[in-house]
């Protein structure tokens, strides 16, 4: 298995089927409570544009991919209506003084590992790829995770993540989690 950026058609297809099959709309209750959940779906044309500025990380076994992890730009704020106050909201919330929208990040879109790989290192191989990948460019990687999203929640904490934001709208409570890069 490598970790690796996405790079042609045939893997950003493949990412939305495993976004699919984990999404929140079709698992039971105890799947989504015992295994995490996702709850955005891009479309091909979405996770295109996306992957053209910055390369998607995936995991790959074999042609099959098993995970990935991606990537949104601030530019991409308008382009997934559900993620619109999220990104409002950076222009409220503060760490280390700044407001967030001031700040030098990325969003990592979603995460996702497929079942029979998980608990297997992979989460961790993904983000570290993103440090590996990103962090001489930006310092700073955010997500939002949905406090019912409890193996989500930990996963991130254990990977460096910390929660420096709590918000609730319409469909859930959510955390806003922060990477720090700014001092490696």
């Amino acid at each position: 298995m490598i970790i690796k950026l996405a790079e042609n058609t045939n893997e950003l297809s493949q990412i939305l089927a495993l976004q699919k099959e984990n999404h929140a709309s079709i698992l039971s209750e105890n799947i989504k409570k015992e295994k995490g959940f996702v709850t955005v779906l891009h479309s091909f044309k979405m996770l295109s544009e996306m992957n053209s500025k910055t390369p998607q990380i995936i995991a790959m076994d074999n042609e099959k991919l098993v995970a990935f992890a991606l990537v949104m730009l601030k530019e991409f704020k308008n382009l997934i209506p559900v993620l619109v106050p999220m990104f409002n909201s950076f222009e409220k919330i503060k760490f280390n003084g700044k407001k967030l929208i001031d700040l030098n990040y990325y969003v990592m879109g979603q995460i996702c590992v497929k079942d029979n790989y998980k608990r297997n290192g992979i989460f961790k191989k993904l983000y570290l790829k993103h440090k590996e990948t990103y962090s001489n460019i930006y310092d700073y990687c955010i997500t939002e995770v949905s406090s019912s999203n409890k193996p989500s929640m930990l996963a991130h904490q254990k990977n460096g993540f910390t929660t420096i934001h709590t918000f609730k709208d319409k469909t859930d409570e959510w955390n806003i989690l922060l990477w720090d890069w700014s001092e490696n």
